[in-house]
């Protein structure tokens, strides 16, 4: 019903984004993850190693994603560079990065964590059904290695105190 020049309502950005390190760097999406890694390739002024992991050849950015940095492409059928996921074509390629940014699927982001234990930096973005968008509801919570002040629980709002974190400060 809206016409143009119309005035609307509108909250946001909420929760936190990536922080642009300087640092050579790994962006890893997965599935619906990937979009928002076309944003921070963008940004990031750094030597960036970009890879995405689509379950096809139905791919989509591609050429958007190859003007930001080299690309680098795992799909679960094989019928797109390495077969299988992002893990499996970053070994495939012998890549190393000082700093992982990842966004996609938990399954992803758990084996992500756990390569980078101990000697690589690695930030996640949380994908949580959110209801209120602000920290009130607690719908969005995922357990944290830290007590969060607001509820003194193991807990964090992914929708106030994320999207993004530290992989290290949260449970998957």
């Amino acid at each position: 019903e809206k016409q143009t020049g119309d005035h609307l309502s509108v909250m946001g950005p909420l929760g936190n984004g990536f922080p642009l390190k300087g640092k050579k760097a790994f962006l890893i999406g997965g599935g619906i993850g990937i979009p928002p890694m076309l944003e921070l390739a963008k940004q990031l002024n750094c030597e960036k190693q970009i890879v995405l992991g689509y379950r096809n050849c139905d791919m989509f950015l591609l050429d958007e994603f190859k003007k930001q940095g080299e690309v680098y492409i795992a799909t679960e059928d094989g019928s797109v560079g390495t077969k299988g996921n992002v893990l499996d074509a970053i070994r495939a390629e012998g890549l190393t990065a000082d700093v992982i940014y990842a966004c996609g699927p938990t399954p992803m982001l758990r084996a992500l964590k756990a390569y980078a234990e101990n000697n690589i930096e690695c930030w996640i973005s949380m994908e949580e059904k959110m209801a209120c968008g602000i920290g009130a509801c607690l719908a969005c919570v995922c357990k944290s290695k830290e007590v969060d002040g607001h509820t003194n629980v193991h807990n964090k709002r992914v929708c106030k105190e994320g999207p993004v974190f530290l992989a290290e400060e949260v449970e998957l």
